[in-house]
């Protein structure tokens, strides 16, 4: 597409569609990497459900909403779209009914329409013999591109432009030559000439509205341009003190970008969530939580004993609009014979996944992963399953690790995909909250969401963007001790 729009003629397709949309919100960033898409699983009530969320490639855009109940059925599911500074109890567009899919029981679709670019909420509403529930799955309503113009669709437009100028121009024309003769009678030699003098004026005017209008529209176009989505850019380094590492992160953070999404907010308890993956081997993993260094910008974390080597970088971040994004950079970390110890959450792991399902993950712990034999596939909703066994070779419930019965990272080889995940999905649990106490009218539930396993068994719903080969490492707390176990995936391309 890069390549069609930059040819020629393609920047005049562009400004066809930017014209538009723009003059609207602008455009913003986004949580994760190459994998755009909200999957949520959670409860509605006494309505267990899975939420998929398709976000728009272009704000405004029609946003493609799939809700799949995993229990009780239902009469009715409503979706409705709010914006994160909606008043209380208005301010949203009144909710759309979602139409059952044909063929799939509980399977439920709908669009809807996100207007403006920042955070959002779709509140889900279902209602049938168990009651009614509700429930608010945060968006980042994203805006990466302008729309593609094809060429039939140029085509007709430059043709309805020509035939509106010359039937503006015949239309000035006939009227200096005879509006003001009776019908019927043929225009003299002066009105002819009358007629003639006022199609080159209209010949000049008609032409120079029409340059105006180009260039307003190649101004609009630069302003759309300017809003579309950019990264926060990080600076990374690791310096040396006392013969330990010491990782430090500046990003070019704004008072405009936080007037529009606010200052940085907690989730989980920590204001950033920093994932370091070596590459090209990604076998070694460090999830880490830097702390502020003086500024609001800058953080800094102590590295643990991860083996020296090039390392991405990922940094999840929520700001206090309910914004969800991902940071990225890559950084040299190099050799150390001693570590610092930095938040009591910190967790690493290296080596290369096993060859077998069952992960040894310390302590006599393992980390089994059901159906590893199964085939995964792009862009169908799946559930990853895992279960934890003690020494005793018992199944056991994990312990909770930042109020959650489990984390999980996976990535793309090449790095295009990255995504940190919990059971509930692959959201904000912050930005959940946010939006779940401005439904209510009060503060939710500061572990909304924050459910330790009652079933030992740990399901992560995702949706794979493309197909591939990807590195998946599962994060569960037992003994007091975080465990991880790396596994391999193979996504086979989509058959739809």
């Amino acid at each position: 597409m890069v390549g069609e729009l930059d040819a020629p003629g393609g920047a005049v397709r562009r400004r066809l569609v930017a014209a538009l949309l723009a003059l609207l919100a602008p455009a913003v960033a986004f949580a994760h990497v190459g994998s755009p898409d909200v999957i949520f699983e959670g409860t509605a009530g006494p309505y267990p459900l899975r939420v998929i969320v398709r976000t728009p490639g272009v704000i405004p855009g029609l946003a493609d909403v799939v809700v799949r109940l995993l229990g009780e059925p239902a009469s009715e599911v409503a979706l409705q779209p709010v914006p994160w500074d909606a008043p209380k109890g208005s301010g949203a567009p009144p909710p759309d009914r979602a139409e059952p899919v044909r063929g799939e029981k509980g399977l439920y679709s709908g669009s809807l329409w996100l207007m403006s670019g920042g955070s959002y909420a779709v509140r889900v509403e279902v209602k049938g013999a168990a009651g009614s529930g509700s429930v608010m799955v945060p968006v980042a309503a994203v805006a990466t591109r302008t729309l593609e113009m094809t060429w039939g669709m140029t085509a007709v437009l430059l043709v309805l432009a020509g035939l509106l100028y010359f039937g503006m121009v015949s239309i000035v024309t006939a009227a200096t030559r005879e509006a003001v003769l009776p019908p019927g009678e043929i225009p003299d030699t002066r009105r002819r000439l009358y007629g003639y003098i006022a199609r080159a004026i209209a010949l000049l005017l008609v032409a120079a509205a029409y340059g105006g209008g180009m260039q307003w529209w190649r101004n609009v176009d630069a302003l759309y341009q300017k809003r579309l989505y950019r990264p926060i850019r990080l600076a990374t380094t690791v310096r040396t003190v006392s013969d330990a590492r010491v990782l430090r992160l500046a990003f070019d953070d704004d008072e405009e970008r936080e007037q529009q999404f606010g200052a940085l907010m907690p989730d989980h308890g920590k204001l950033m969530h920093l994932f370091l993956i070596r590459e090209p081997a990604l076998d070694a993993i460090a999830h880490l939580h830097p702390t502020p260094a003086g500024k609001r910008d800058v953080f800094e974390a102590p590295l643990p004993a991860v083996p020296a080597g090039r390392y991405r970088l990922y940094a999840d971040i929520t700001h206090e609009s309910g914004f969800a994004q991902t940071l990225t950079d890559s950084v040299v970390v190099p050799a150390s014979a001693s570590a610092r110890a930095g938040d009591p959450d910190d967790s690493w792991h290296t080596g290369a996944p096993a060859a077998e399902p069952a992960t040894n993950v310390g302590g006599g712990y393992a980390l089994v992963r059901d159906g590893a034999g199964a085939t995964l596939t792009a862009k169908t909703e799946q559930a990853l399953r895992f279960r934890l066994i003690d020494p005793q070779g018992a199944m056991v419930a994990p312990e909770p690790y930042m109020g959650m019965a489990a984390h999980a990272v996976i990535t793309r080889d090449d790095g295009s995909v990255f995504v940190h995940l919990h059971p509930s999905g692959t959201i904000s649990m912050a930005s959940r909250m946010l939006f779940e106490s401005d439904s209510k009218g009060a503060a939710a539930d500061p572990h909304a969401g924050h459910h330790p396993a009652v079933d030992p068994v740990l399901s992560f719903p995702y949706e794979f963007p493309q197909p591939g080969r990807y590195r998946m490492w599962v994060q569960a707390k037992a003994a007091g001790v975080v465990r991880t176990g790396a596994y391999d995936l193979i996504v086979a391309p989509s058959t739809r």
